[in-house]
């Protein structure tokens, strides 16, 4: 364990930043850009890329296809210990370099959710209570999941029903709503958990029509409604900060019934309080760059075939690019936990790169929303963002209690750019509206790993329990 404990590169010490690169819609394009577009492209070039780029991308997975299986088969014949190849000399380096040619050539799924049961024991002495996954809303673009806790005795079971319920609106930034594990796990303690959960744009037919930054607050609304407004505290982590404030201003300007709280954590309602690597990099790009570089058809091999979309692919491109020496450090470590023996260490690699490696496409007129309402033209402070004729007003919301949170060092999500949500939102009472600032944080910090749950997770949970009993 020494090794992983000093090593440069290895998964925790990667955690806390590379990770962070999939919170805003724009943070994964900077490594991108660095790597392979530094000369902007003419008119024909780019109408070539676009046409054959993503086409490229699969024909060379196809092509590579045979070597990783055949690398999976190399590392578990020179490992597997009923194996004789497994007992010849320099076994374990074989073995090592089999696995890490096929990790790195592999195709990485969704990872599962794995939330099998949670400790309720804060309130009901030590007792664990089963967790049951379930789909209660689905979308074209988005499920609504439900993690239902379970028990079979009465009074544990009654305890549960009096727990706050609660919304977690993941973001859709490129990795998948699993990335929020810890997040989840950590709220089922004490609440009642829902949870977006966004389908890969290149999984949804062409028929299914366009996704903009528009639909994504009209689905927001919708899940508010379906689980009841009344009764609901709404959190928004990252990415979805603008969308969910959007969506509580349009419930609160057509009199419908507004969420009991909103917390929004790190989240750029205002881009234009603090300079970051993230806003300076949108806002030295045009609408038309981004649209040029960024956005690819699907190939024919995926049900969301022709479909415009900013590609998982060169997402996890520009992840990798932001730290190469980092990721390269790590990957070179796990082959050295595997040549030592060092089980425990390499399976700590897998998990983190079993989820950082698993990303999305993301529909393509909503990223370039984003980039546009977000980053460019800061419609919603300015006031000026509608939405089907209606403008997006903040200062209409009354009712939820308000709460925002923001990492000390979080260089995604800069200082006082999700705090700019409490002036926005006159209509609340000052005492209903608080702001943590998560000391020694960065941008993932505030939402996962020991931060998250030492210190933020308390703060949160006290606040959404008074806003219930209010």
């Amino acid at each position: 364990m020494g090794r992983a404990a000093n090593a440069r590169g290895n998964p925790k010490r990667l955690r806390g930043r590379a990770l962070t690169s999939a919170a805003p819609a724009t943070s994964c394009v900077q490594g991108q850009t660095r790597a392979s577009l530094a000369r902007p492209l003419r008119n024909g070039e780019s109408a070539i890329v676009n046409g054959v780029l993503y086409h490229l991308h699969e024909y060379n997975r196809a092509l590579l296809s045979p070597v990783i299986t055949l690398a999976k088969a190399g590392a578990d014949m020179f490992s597997a210990p009923g194996s004789w190849l497994a007992q010849l000399p320099g076994a374990n380096r074989v073995a090592a370099a089999y696995e890490l040619l096929y990790r790195m050539g592999k195709d990485y799924e969704k990872p599962a959710w794995g939330i099998q049961d949670v400790d309720v024991g804060r309130r009901l002495d030590g007792i664990k209570v089963p967790v049951v996954e379930q789909t209660v809303l689905t979308k074209p673009f988005c499920r609504l999941l439900h993690f239902e806790r379970h028990s079979n005795d009465a009074a544990v079971a009654a305890a549960l029903k009096h727990d706050p319920v609660v919304l977690v609106v993941a973001p859709l930034s490129g990795h998948h709503a699993t990335l929020l594990r810890d997040t989840v796990r950590t709220m089922l303690s004490d609440h009642d958990v829902y949870v977006t959960d966004w389908i890969d744009a290149r999984m949804v037919p062409a028929t299914a029509g366009p996704f903009s930054l528009d639909d994504y607050v009209g689905y927001v609304r919708e899940q508010i409604r379906h689980i009841g407004a009344e009764r609901v505290h709404v959190i928004a982590v990252c990415q979805p900060a603008v969308p969910v404030l959007a969506a509580a201003a349009l419930m609160a300007t057509a009199g419908e019934v507004q969420p009991r709280s909103l917390t929004l954590m790190g989240g750029s309602i205002d881009a234009r309080c603090s300079r970051t690597p993230v806003t300076d990099f949108a806002s030295n790009h045009s609408l038309q760059w981004f649209r040029t570089h960024l956005i690819h058809d699907v190939p024919a091999v995926y049900p969301g075939h022709g479909r415009k979309v900013y590609p998982g692919f060169m997402q996890h491109a520009g992840f990798m690019a932001m730290n190469p020496v980092r990721h390269w450090s790590s990957h070179w470590d796990f082959y050295m936990h595997l040549v030592d023996g060092d089980l425990e260490s390499a399976e700590e690699h897998r998990r983190f790169y079993d989820e950082y490696n698993a990303v999305l496409d993301m529909p393509g007129e909503y990223y370039l929303d984003c980039i546009r309402v977000v980053f460019h033209e800061h419609l919603l402070p300015r006031g000026l963002w509608t939405i089907a004729g209606t403008r997006v007003a903040p200062e209409a919301i009354t009712r939820p209690a308000l709460l925002t949170i923001e990492g000390e060092h979080d260089d995604i999500s800069g200082p006082n750019q999700t705090r700019a949500a409490l002036d926005l939102c006159a209509g609340i009472p000052a005492a209903r509206k608080h702001q943590m600032t998560v000391e020694g944080a960065g941008h993932y910090g505030i939402f996962s790993g020991r931060r998250w749950r030492q210190s933020v997770y308390p703060r949160l949970r006290d606040f959404i329990a008074e806003a219930n009993a209010s």
